[in-house]
Order: structure tokens, then sequence, then C-alpha cells
């Protein structure tokens, strides 16, 4: 045998592979002719923006791309297996044992109800692995070589008793059940903590030490950069570029290659250096807030220890800490969704949130309530379903109580501000693209004319071109409204770019504060330290690995 056709014989080749959708009566092709190989022991990444036809692809090469999905292809092989004619039969057979699946959201992907021991063995009993004891003895087995710590203990957990970090790893060893020799990683580190995003990658690295061929689906180029041998660049259904990683992604060629690299949160310049004014009060004074919970068994769990902080105007505030470091309930707390176990808020130089019998009454707060205005993480799960984005636009401004005769001409204007188009305002957000949902929510904070935005992870679940655009959005109208911010994230890179000052949390305490420029280069706390380092691994697609 030849030595292209040995080639062949032992990995997964794809050679103009296309996938059309057909429904009701319309037609799209969701991939254009894309060719590419993946060998034991070699990982590929499929890099691109939302809809460019990254996961179609993937779950192309599984015959998990839907009923509706017209595939064609010249060449789709496994191992010398052609696979364009598989029946669900032999799918079935080929799912777990040969190509493994990890799929984006471990809480999505892995059942609720159940622990996530119970869905490891499923893996197994699929392909009648084992005997009962057997396959308890490999359950253990794989969630320790997926890093799980103490999985003797953590078998019998469901999915939402465990950590961002432990779900993905529990995920990972479901797909490595049967060792098959291929892994297909859909953006298996997105919305992790940076420092969880390292874990994962050093268990992918140890996975292709091991022979594993692995194919990795997703957006960040950071990531990518620690992992890949090549890198595949799509654009709405196409492969514009193709080349080894760091010849790539130091020297990219096409002009989407490189907006997606300028767009890295890591390559875009920090912020730059504002002077606080003594001469003015803080707008929003956090004083000592602590939050406790009573477990099942009777203990108290202290989820907020003794945080203070203060918001100047014009200035915004970067609240980083890992998930589970108290960061979401502070912010509840400040916002007076959530009463403290001690401590105090003060706004506009007011009281505005008290723990126990002396907190404020909402109905004391309602005249206020405006001008302290929240962007979520997603937008979509906080917007009416039923409402299109003029309804939604509508009702805040009713909020503060404009003029049914005005509120048209604001609406416009809202949407000029945050650089939509009047042809929106019909549309239902279920059919918007996720910065374009975004900005809809920007334009809903806006409408109630606020001085203080909370804004929780607004960034962390858009592409980083998206991101860019929204964080320079975000800083153009601090600039000419004077908002000030306070801006929650797991991501080191995305608060370097828009903060001026920065606090720390770990396991619900403040650990470090203080300017963010001078955090940032000189951390001080071992816990800071750390992520100043994972962010900077994860964050700088120039450090890209030499195959």
């Amino acid at each position: 045998m030849s030595r292209s056709r040995d080639a062949e014989a032992s990995g997964l080749l794809v050679k103009n592979l296309s996938v059309k959708f057909q429904t009701s009566g319309f037609s799209h092709t969701a991939v254009h002719s894309i060719s590419f190989s993946l060998k034991p022991g070699e990982v590929v990444a499929l890099v691109g923006e939302s809809g460019s036809g990254k996961t179609v692809t993937a779950r192309s090469l599984l015959g998990l791309a839907g009923s509706n999905a017209q595939i064609s292809a010249d060449h789709l092989s496994l191992n010398g297996r052609s696979l364009l004619a598989n029946t669900e039969q032999e799918w079935r057979k080929i799912r777990g044992a040969e190509i493994g699946f990890v799929l984006q959201d471990a809480l999505v992907a892995l059942d609720p109800l159940r622990p996530v021991g119970a869905e490891i063995t499923e893996a197994l009993t699929a392909h009648n692995w084992g005997t009962r004891t057997s396959r308890k003895s490999r359950v253990l087995e794989l969630l320790a070589k997926a890093g799980i710590p103490s999985a003797q203990d953590r078998v019998h957990l469901r999915a939402d008793q465990l950590s961002g970090g432990l779900r993905q790893r529990a995920l990972i060893a479901s797909a490595l059940a049967m060792n098959p020799p291929f892994l297909i990683a859909d953006e298996p580190t997105t919305a992790l903590d940076p420092s969880v995003q390292v874990q994962i990658l050093e268990l992918l690295k140890q996975l292709r030490a091991a022979g594993h061929g692995i194919l990795i689906i997703s957006h960040d180029l950071g990531f990518v950069s620690q992992l890949a041998d090549r890198v595949i660049v799509m654009n709405q259904g196409h492969m514009v570029e193709e080349g080894q990683t760091a010849d790539l992604l130091t020297r990219p060629c096409h002009a989407y290659t490189r907006m997606l690299l300028a767009a890295e949160p890591g390559r875009r310049p920090p912020r730059p250096t504002i002077p606080p004014s003594a001469t003015h009060a803080p707008l929003l004074e956090a004083h000592h807030l602590s939050f406790s919970v009573k477990q099942q068994n009777g203990a108290t769990k202290q989820i907020v220890q003794d945080v203070s902080l203060s918001l100047l105007p014009g200035r915004t505030l970067g609240l980083i800490g890992e998930s589970g470091s108290g960061k979401t309930s502070t912010a509840r707390m400040i916002m007076g969704f959530q009463n403290p176990s001690s401590g105090s808020v003060d706004f506009q130089g007011e009281p505005w949130v008290r723990s126990g019998k002396a907190n404020i009454p909402e109905a004391a707060r309602r005249v206020r309530r405006p001008k302290l205005a929240i962007i979520y993480q997603d937008p979509l799960s906080s917007f009416d379903p039923r409402w299109t984005v003029q309804t939604i636009l509508n009702d805040a401004l009713s909020v503060i109580h404009v003029p049914k005769s005005e509120r048209l001409s604001r609406i416009h204007a809202l949407l000029a501000q945050v650089r939509l188009p009047d042809s929106l305002l019909t549309k239902n957000p279920l059919f918007l693209s996720g910065g374009q949902r975004q900005r809809v929510a920007i334009a809903r904070a806006l409408a109630v004319e606020p001085s203080v935005i909370l804004c929780d992870e607004p960034v962390s679940a858009l592409d980083v071109s998206v991101q860019a655009q929204i964080l320079d959005l975000l800083d153009d109208l601090q600039k000419r409204l004077h908002l000030s911010y306070l801006f929650i994230s797991h991501d080191l890179n995305v608060v370097r770019n828009i903060s001026d000052d920065l606090i720390v949390m770990k396991e619900g305490k403040i650990v470090e504060s203080g300017a963010a420029e001078q955090i940032l280069k000189h951390p001080r706390h071992p816990f800071t330290q750390k992520l100043v380092a994972a962010a900077h691994l994860m964050g700088d697609a120039s450090t890209a690995r030499s195959a």
C-alpha cells in the first residue's frame, strides 16, 4: 500500500464536504466544499464565528447533522471506511467507540436528574462493554483519568453539584468511555474560568500525547494556539484559510483571519489610565457585605464575606473571580435583589440596602431604581419571548413615565446610540444575532437614563469580534453619557480592556483591589498571579505552538 493510502487508512479524511438544509421549501447551504484530514495523535482546529459552519461540519462527521440535512462529499472516510452511506445503526456503532463527542455546554449535555457516573455507565452499556462490576471500576478509572479528584466521592453527584470545570471533565470522561481513537470537542472551554480552561487544555494535551486524534471546534484563537497542530478558518460556511498553527496565527493571509486575531481580548490595547478625581463622591458604595446560606445538614455556608467596594462617577470597576467566588451574589445584593446577612449599600449618597430588619423597602427604592440598570450575560432569557424590539424598549421607557407620544422618537434615538438599524424594531430577539441581542439589552438599560450600569458577564457568550464591538460600544457610551459601570467577568483579558479599577474575589472574599493596570502588571496575591498567568496563556494567540 502506498504512503497516501496508508494515511487514508489511519485517520479521518474529508474531501469537498457540503451540507445543505431544506426546510419548508427554503434551502440553505451551511458548509461549502470543506476538505481536511485528521490523524492519530494530531489536533486540528476549526475556528470561526457563530454561523460559520464549524459545528455543522463536526456533527456531519458523526451522522448528527439532522434529518433535514443533505450531505454530499467526494470522500468521507474513517480509517479507510466510507461514512457516506452509513445507516443510523452503523452511526451508533461509531459514536463513542471510534469517535467521541464532547458537547459545548456540559450542564445541558449531562442529564440533570442522574449522577455523572450513570452517564458514563450508559456510554459503556450502549456498546455492551463489560459486566456491572467492571463498568463501575471503569467509570472511576475514567473520572480519575479526566482529572477529577476523589472520583469515588463525586461519581454519585449530579452535574449541578459540580463546578464548571468538573462538569466539563465528566463530559470528557463520558466521551472517552470506549477509548475512541478520535475525539471531537465542540467549544470545550467556552464560558469557563481561565484557570479551568488551562486545566482542560492540559487534559486535551495528555490525550493528544496518548495518540488520540482531536478535532477542536472553537472561536477562541488563544486556546487553539496552545493545542492545535493545524488550524482551519471558516467564514459563512467556507474554508477561507488553512495552515500550521504557528504560521497561520502569526502570519495570517486572509483578511477575515486578521480580523479575528485583532479582536482577541489579549491583543487589544489596555484601557488608558485615567486618575480618579478626589473631588467626586462615590455613586455606589458597598460596606462589609456578607451573605450566608443554611445547608441541608444545618451548617452555615459563607457565600460572600466582608466585601466593600466603591464606584466613582464615569469610571468602570471590574469585579473578577472564578465561578463560585461570590461575584453574582455580591451583584445581587448591590442591586437590592438579595438581602445581605450583614453590611449595607449606599447609592447616590443615600441608603439603598441594609441587612436584617433595617433593610430598605423596595417601594422606597422605586424612585431611584431606574438609575441603577443591569445588562445580563444572556439577554434572550431576560426578554419576554413574545415581544418585539420595539415592545421591549417601549416597556423600558414606560418605567420612567415617558409620554406615549414621545416614545417612538426616543426608541429610534436609543437604536442609534447602540448602532442598530430601525428595521429591527419589528423583529423578535429570537431572530437576531447574539451581538444584536446584546445591543438591544444595552439600549433597554440606557432607556431608563441610568447613572450606573451593572454589566454581568455581558460578552462571555459572544464571538471575539462581537465582544470587541460591544466593549467599544460600552466605552463610547460611557464617555458620551458619563456612565459608571460595575463590570463582572471571569475573563481577565476582557476586564483589562474596560476597567479603571479592579477587585479580585476568591471564595467569597476580596483578595486584591486597586487600579486595574497596577494589579494586572504587578499582581500581589498568589490567586491573582494565577489568574493573570492563565489569562496571558489563553488570551495570546501569538504564542502558538509549533507543529
